[in-house]
């Protein structure tokens, strides 16, 4: 099955959850075939994966903690790091989209993090439309 094909299985929110993913700068979300899961990428490193009606994201581990006794349908990550990661039952959940998009975003924040200063500015860059000049 394509690309296309899954994206057409995705409920109106997964969609959401893709195009917020999608919209931040140097991320992509693509099917990957092997993990038969939708995979959010940025520069090769992982922010997110979503499967079976499952977001999982990363977090803050005392953040996760919290949100895990506060919400029912957020459980330790599925098949990911249990304290750096949270699956969120999307079939369960109350969030809004506006709430998502800040747990997409701060996932992407921390992933971006680990990169070095030069390499941020390099994705930034080139997510612009600008390229770099070489010296």
């Amino acid at each position: 099955m394509s690309e296309a094909d899954h994206f057409a299985q995705l409920t109106p929110l997964e969609k959401d959850m893709k195009r917020i993913g999608d919209s931040l700068p140097g991320a992509h979300v693509r099917w990957r075939i092997d993990w038969e899961c939708w995979y959010f990428d940025l520069d090769g490193k992982m922010f997110g994966l979503m499967h079976d009606s499952l977001l999982t994201l990363k977090g803050d581990p005392q953040q996760n903690e919290i949100m895990r006794e506060e919400f029912a349908f957020v459980i330790a990550g599925y098949h990911v790091n249990k304290t750096h990661w949270n699956s969120i039952r999307l079939t369960e959940s109350t969030f809004t989209i506006a709430g998502y998009e800040k747990l997409i975003k701060a996932s992407y924040d921390l992933v971006m993090a680990g990169f070095s200063h030069k390499k941020q500015l390099a994705i930034q860059f080139k997510a612009s439309g600008s390229e770099l000049e070489s010296k």
